[in-house]
């Protein structure tokens, strides 16, 4: 069975937009109202084990990921796309970029994974694995990853009860595994297409730091980007700057 997706925009322009790992594509509502719909024809799917996919099946890995989403772009008769990855997503747009360079006309990561295996300490390993039952643990997760900033709580609690309401446990668990330790950073100099690379100002999970450090030398001609104001979710926190970078980007390399 095909993954399921939310279609929005009837523009030439094609856009594959990939969730992370928390929640499924509603992540990206507020950004909804904010599309050029006339410009664009945006898929928002949903990896198996989330949302409108939470029924489905599947080993939950990198590979499966990639070819789940070109499956939806040959479904929806897009012989040429832009892909936009958030987080986890961001891992899979890359995979995606390097299996199949020639139907990618660009790529932008929303404070993306990289495609190099993470090393965690364990203890952090532990906290992760401990996301898909634990509310705590999930919200130290999210916490960090907006920078442990004053004013974020309510934002903390919103993408937790986008995890619950929308997420398999199980699935999650499995992703988690296959974001942190799948390596296919020897096959990145495939990935040809345009690359921006987006980073929150405060995001303390996708840093800066670790931004700059590890994605120049995996993919030279990638262009890094730092959005104001922004922690590990700008479609929450700065929806309007996002895409406007986003479409401006998409649009330069059509």
């Amino acid at each position: 069975m095909d993954i399921g997706c939310e279609l929005i925009g009837t523009g030439p322009r094609h856009v594959l937009v990939l969730h992370g790992w928390f929640g499924d594509h509603g992540i990206w509502a507020p950004t909804y109202g904010l599309l050029d719909k006339t410009a664009y024809s945006y898929a928002f799917p949903d990896w198996r084990g989330y949302g409108l996919s939470r029924a489905l099946a599947g080993e939950h890995s990198m590979d499966e990921m990639a070819a789940d989403a070109l499956a939806l772009a040959d479904r929806l008769g897009w012989d040429r796309f832009a892909v936009v990855g958030h987080s986890m997503g961001g891992k899979a747009a890359q995979r995606l970029a390097v299996n199949a360079p020639e139907r990618v006309s660009s790529v932008v990561g929303v404070t993306p994974v990289p495609a190099i295996a993470l090393s965690l300490p364990p203890e952090l390993v532990a906290v992760f694995e401990a996301v898909a039952t634990s509310d705590d643990a999930a919200r130290g997760v999210i916490g960090a990853s907006l920078g442990e900033r004053p004013g974020t709580a309510a934002l903390v609690e919103q993408v937790l009860q986008l995890q619950r309401s929308t997420t398999d446990p199980a699935a999650a668990a499995d992703y988690f595994q296959a974001f942190c330790k799948t390596d296919f950073s020897a096959e990145a100099s495939r990935l040809t297409s345009p690359l921006l690379v987006l980073v929150g100002e405060h995001d303390g999970g996708v840093s800066q730091e670790m931004v700059r450090a590890v994605f120049p030398p995996l993919y030279p001609h990638a262009r890094i980007e730092v959005l104001p104001g922004a922690g590990h979710y700008p479609m929450v926190e700065t929806p309007q700057h996002l895409v406007d970078v986003v479409q401006r980007f998409v649009a330069a390399h059509s």
